[in-house]
C-alpha cells in the first residue's frame, strides 16, 4: 500500500515545485506586479513629509541626495513606548502598501524616533480595554502588517537602538537585516502574559537562530542585550551606543548606502530567490534561483553593467 502511494506523493511534490518555480518565473520587469501604481507613493509623500507633525505615530522620510532611494520608517509613540496601537498598525499598513509599489525605493530602514525604545510590542493599555472577541482580530492585523513588511520586495533593515519586546522584536525579525546597539534589549516575552508570540515570532525566530535556542528563549521569556543577540545570530551587527542614541540607525544607514549602487532589479530578484529558496529543498531552491536569474537577463540594467565594465566606469542603473 505504501509502495503504491509513493508515486502519487512524488507527483504531488513535483507539482508543488513546479508551481513555486512558475511563480518565480512570472515576469518581474518591466511592469512586474510589485510595481502597481506610483499614485499611492505620491500620496504617501504628501502625507508624511520630513515636516510631519510631532503627534504622528509613524514618520516616513524619503532621503535625498546621496541617500536617494533610502526610506526611513520612524516609530514615534514616546508616551506608549512605541507600542502597536490600532492607529499605528493602520499607519504601518498604509506606508508599507505604498512602498511596495514604488519603483524608486531601494532600501527601507525601520527605526525609532524615541530614545531608548525600538518597539515594546502591543499596546497593553489599549488591549485591556478590548473585549475577548476583539483581541484575535487585532493580533491578526499586527501579524498581517508584519508579514507585509517581510514581503517588501526591497532590502529592509531594522535599527534596534533600544527596547524591542514581543511584537517589536517580531517586527525586527520580519526585516532582512537587524543591527543593534549593545545597550538594546530584545526578547519574545509573551509567555509571561500567558500567551504566545502572535506576530510571526514562533516561526521567524527559529529560522533566524535555530529551533532549540528559539524554544529556550520563548519558553523562558528571556531578554537579551545587543551583545548576546549578536552571539546567537539574532542580529548581524552590534555597536556601542553613542551620545545621540542612534548608533544602530547610523550603521543601518551605512549598510543601505552599500546597497544603493547595485542593480535595483537584481536586488529584488535576489531577495525573492533567497526567501523562496529557504522554504524548500535544495533541488527546488536551485530551480527557483535559475528562474529568478532568467528575469535579469533581458533587463537594460544588465547591459548597462556590462557596458560600464567595458568602459571602466561606474554603472548607471535605472531599475529597467
Amino acid at each position: 500500500m505504501a509502495a503504491a502511494a509513493a508515486p502519487g506523493a512524488v507527483g504531488t511534490l513535483q507539482a508543488s515545485r513546479a508551481r513555486l518555480v512558475a511563480a518565480c518565473c512570472a515576469p518581474l520587469v518591466p511592469g512586474w506586479r510589485l510595481h502597481r501604481s506610483l499614485a499611492e507613493g505620491a500620496a504617501l509623500r504628501r502625507g508624511y513629509s520630513s515636516e510631519v507633525k510631532s503627534e504622528d505615530e509613524l514618520r516616513v522620510r524619503y532621503l535625498e541626495e546621496e541617500n536617494r532611494g533610502i526610506v526611513v520608517l520612524g516609530i514615534n509613540r514616546a508616551y506608549a513606548k512605541n507600542s502597536f496601537s490600532k492607529n499605528l498598525v493602520k499607519m504601518f499598513s498604509k506606508a508599507v502598501d505604498a512602498l511596495k509599489s514604488d519603483k524608486k525605493v531601494r532600501t527601507v530602514i525601520v527605526r525609532s524616533e524615541v530614545p531608548g525604545i525600538f518597539c515594546a510590542g502591543a499596546d497593553l493599555k489599549e488591549r485591556v480595554k478590548m473585549n475577548p472577541s476583539e483581541v484575535g482580530p487585532f493580533v491578526s492585523k499586527i501579524r498581517a502588517v508584519i508579514n507585509e513588511m517581510a514581503n517588501l520586495p526591497v532590502p529592509t533593515i531594522a535599527a534596534i537602538d533600544g527596547l524591542a519586546l514581543g511584537g517589536g522584536l517580531e517586527l525586527a525579525l520580519a526585516c532582512d537585516i537587524r543591527v543593534a546597539a549593545s545597550s538594546a534589549k530584545m526578547g519574545l516575552v509573551e509567555t509571561k502574559l500567558a500567551i504566545i508570540p502572535g506576530g510571526g515570532g514562533t516561526q521567524r525566530l527559529p529560522r533566524a537562530i535555530g529551533m532549540s535556542l528559539a524554544k529556550e528563549l520563548i519558553f523562558s521569556a528571556r531578554v537579551l542585550d545587543g551583545q548576546e543577540a549578536k552571539a546567537v545570530g539574532l542580529v548581524s551587527h552590534v555597536l556601542e551606543q553613542n551620545q545621540e542614541g542612534d548608533a544602530a540607525y547610523r550603521k543601518a544607514l551605512d549598510l543601505a548606502r552599500e546597497f544603493l549602487p547595485q542593480g535595483p532589479v537584481a536586488m529584488r530578484v535576489a531577495k525573492l530567490a533567497i526567501n523562496q529558496g529557504m522554504e524548500v529543498d535544495l533541488v527546488t531552491g536551485l530551480a527557483i534561483e535559475e528562474a529568478c536569474y532568467a528575469q535579469t537577463i533581458p533587463t537594460k540594467d544588465r547591459l548597462e553593467g556590462l557596458l560600464a565594465f567595458k568602459e571602466k566606469r561606474s554603472p548607471r542603473y535605472k531599475g529597467e
